[in-house]
């Protein structure tokens, strides 16, 4: 069987069985023979390049001990990529969708990055962490305080995930100022979270962090936060779109995802560069010592 055209539901569904055959320690070659497949044809279903039929992939869920509720949510994402359908953007409804986003995220060879009032995801410091997690308390009905220790720590080993990918690429930030001095009220986080920042300018060379100063006119992403990842010859762009509360948004239509890489490149325009940005975060620091 031939390769088939990679789609975004398919992509979502390999990464996913990638993911559960990982985690389960086995390797390519010990999952096809167990499901009686060729090794390539498996690597074409994790890449996004073709689906299982429903027999095999209940033995791939099998050989890797899948729970039933999570079996249930790869099973869905298994109908979603056999069906034939145009759409402008995919709405991710099923359970766990943070999970398939870390996976888009790990899996990119470029990521860029913005939001309007808050700290990206990938810069957080623990304690920030905490702060945006814990505000939801009272909120949400399933915020025990298991589920809050829970969501932080899988934040944390998101950002190690897509930090020390496999394929270290390009991680572009645009820092909203906004979200830097409304933690002026805050003294201890808001020095955490500036060394959090520098610590990894530090560390990772392909990291970079551009600060857009506040209130800089003609700012188009003004209204919302987005994410976008690249990967090269190994698949079209997708853009998350940023939301308060509800369903996860990707596009992955060329149409679309362009519209993101211009409203990327016009907030970096307008964005300190990366060394007056390391210069802001400096001066900010040493205001509260």
């Amino acid at each position: 069987m031939g390769r088939a055209r990679q789609t975004f539901e398919r992509r979502q569904l390999g990464l996913t069985l990638r993911r559960l055959r990982e985690q389960a320690g086995k390797s390519q070659h010990a999952a096809a023979q167990e499901i009686g497949k060729a090794r390539s044809r498996l690597v074409q279903i994790e890449d996004g390049e073709g689906t299982l039929p429903p027999d095999s992939l209940d033995s791939l869920l099998d050989l890797c001990s899948v729970e039933p509720q999570e079996r249930e949510t790869v099973q869905a994402l298994a109908g979603s990529a056999r069906k034939r359908q145009k759409r402008r953007a995919y709405v991710d409804t099923l359970p766990d969708a943070y999970q398939r986003f870390a996976d888009l995220e790990s899996n990119a060879i470029e990521i860029k990055a913005f939001e309007p009032s808050i700290v990206p995801g990938l810069l957080q410091s623990p304690s920030y962490i905490r702060s945006v997690i814990e505000s939801w308390q009272g909120i949400l009905n399933d915020f025990t305080p298991e589920e809050v220790e829970q969501r932080i720590d899988y934040r944390i080993h998101r950002q190690s995930r897509a930090l020390h990918s496999e394929k270290p690429g390009s991680v572009r930030v645009v820092l909203s100022e906004h979200a830097i001095t409304d933690l002026k009220a805050t003294p201890a986080l808001l020095t955490e979270q500036l060394k959090q920042i520098m610590s990894l300018l530090d560390e990772y060379e392909n990291l970079s962090v551009a600060v857009l100063p506040a209130g800089t006119p003609w700012n188009p992403a003004c209204g919302g936060g987005f994410t976008l990842f690249g990967f090269g010859e190994q698949g079209t762009p997708v853009a998350f779109s940023s939301v308060l509360y509800g369903p996860s948004v990707y596009l992955d239509g060329i149409e679309d995802t362009n519209v993101f890489y211009l409203l990327f490149d016009r907030i970096h325009e307008l964005a300190l560069d990366h060394e007056e940005s390391r210069d802001f975060m400096e001066r900010t620091l040493e205001e509260f010592f």
